[in-house]
């Protein structure tokens, strides 16, 4: 019997537009279809209109999925009530907007398309009569200042004497007396409906995290996908290299290593470190190159021998990824934002804490631990935790192993936390090389390298095929 939902460390409280796109495509990965989460709310929407009995509503909707919430909503109020919906029809529709609104032209509703100002000046009397109107015109999808003719549709809708319901969030420049908000609240105050979307959504990674990651400028140029040091190696030469490559195959524009041992590899820059290992003699050059850097990773294939140094080099990294050996007493940390990813036995040896068999009570153990950071605290279901928020990771394969999964782990946590906030980054990180892993095993079977999960990463990551 699997535990209760609300046992799986269910998010409170508000949640981001961005957040929130995430956990509706990972609903959709789930089963949920848009279409089912969409007429949720739209039903949702409709109770709450009925609730204030009204005689006239009015649902004004957008042309992107809060628009086929609107248009939902319309369809089951005109059983209740007379009701009248004005869509903006300019430019391209979302699928499942263009699919709710074929569906209305079967419904006997009157429908009003606007696509400029002059438009929405003959409805002005719909606006005057309504008692209550739906804001379902931009939602979750909302930036910047509105424009016309949705600055004209704000104004006619503020200057009428009608209740504002919003569907999720409230329209730049409208007034809301009530936001009914889907799955959880954007905004203080608002009223929540269940649209149906499982616990899992939210509390394990999915295609749907991917969303956060920025897209690139179109300007941009070498340098913005982040510069990388990967400090490592000695007694095991081939772990930095691997983490080198998995930073750059997860996006990071220039990776270097510093390294006793070379590897020639013509993408990654090698920083000769003389000797066989890493030690204090190498201190003073591993601190002027981790301050030029967005984000170090180090410990990979360091040894024993060498955790005085990354002690010294860690307050001058601005953010950094600390795996293997680095994961030590006293633990190091970086200026701004710091990921650990340790196996069960590194968890213990750097916190003392023994950890139990099963997820949950590994879950509370490492959101318990007090480690000023995020932590991905690998295993059959990753957990990572920054000790506030705690989500799951079940992508990978028992054949993950082999040595030097970890090491690609930590390459592409260090290229991700050069564009995102430490816990987002941590969560899609063990997402895309659990992914990679499984998408190896699928062609190889049980003799996989890690080497051979680094061209697996970008069509995860960059969502062909996800």
């Amino acid at each position: 019997m699997r535990p209760d939902p609300s046992e799986w460390f269910s998010e409170t409280g508000l949640i981001t537009p961005e957040r929130m796109r995430a956990v509706d495509a990972n609903a959709v990965a789930l089963g949920v279809t848009e279409l089912q989460l969409m007429e949720s709310a739209g039903c949702g929407i409709a109770e709450m209109v009925l609730a204030d009995h009204p005689d006239r509503v009015l649902v004004l909707c957008g042309k992107g999925n809060n628009g086929g919430d609107g248009m939902v909503a319309a369809r089951h109020l005109r059983r209740h009530v007379t009701t009248e919906v004005c869509y903006l029809d300019q430019g391209q529709r979302s699928s499942a907007c263009e699919h709710q609104l074929r569906t209305l032209t079967h419904s006997r509703i009157a429908l009003h398309p606007f696509a400029s100002r002059d438009d929405l000046e003959p409805l002005r009397p719909l606006f005057e009569k309504a008692d209550i109107i739906v804001d379902a015109l931009i939602g979750t999808g909302v930036s910047g200042t509105i424009r016309e003719p949705l600055r004209t549709c704000v104004a006619m809708a503020n200057a009428s004497r009608a209740k504002i319901i919003a569907a999720d969030i409230p329209t730049p420049g409208m007034r809301a007396d009530r936001i009914c908000a889907f799955h959880r609240a954007k905004r203080e105050g608002s009223i929540v409906i269940d649209i149906g979307i499982p616990v899992e959504a939210e509390c394990f990674t999915g295609p749907g995290d991917l969303t956060l990651i920025p897209s690139r400028r179109k300007k941009a140029h070498k340098g913005n996908g982040g510069e990388i040091l990967i400090i490592g190696g000695g007694p095991y030469q081939g772990a930095p290299w691997l983490a080198a490559l998995g930073a750059l195959r997860a996006g990071a524009d220039i990776v270097r290593i510093a390294s006793p041992v070379f590897e020639p590899i013509p993408d990654l820059i090698y920083e000769r470190l003389e000797g066989k290992v890493i030690g204090p003699e190498h201190t003073e050059r591993l601190i002027t190159l981790a301050e030029k850097a967005d984000v170090v990773v180090c410990g990979n294939g360091i040894g024993t021998e060498s955790h005085d140094v990354v002690t010294a080099i860690a307050p001058h990294c601005k953010k950094a990824v600390f795996d293997a050996d680095a994961l030590r007493l006293p633990l190091p940390s970086a200026r701004e934002e710091t990921i650990y990813t340790p196996h069960a036995g590194e968890f213990a040896r750097i916190t003392g804490v023994t950890l139990p068999e099963d997820t949950l009570g590994r879950a509370r153990a490492a959101q318990r631990a007090g480690i000023k950071g995020t932590v991905v605290l690998k295993g059959h279901i990753d957990v990572i935790t920054d000790g506030r928020q705690v989500r799951f990771n079940r992508t990978g394969d028992p054949a993950m192993t082999v040595g030097g999964t970890g090491d690609v782990l930590a390459g592409i946590a260090g290229a991700l936390l050069c564009r995102l906030p430490a816990f987002d980054a941590a969560c899609i990180a063990a997402y895309v090389n659990g992914k990679a892993g499984q998408a190896v095993v699928a062609e190889r079977g049980g003799g996989m390298l890690a080497s051979d999960m680094v061209d697996k990463i970008p069509s995860v990551l960059f969502r062909k095929g996800a």
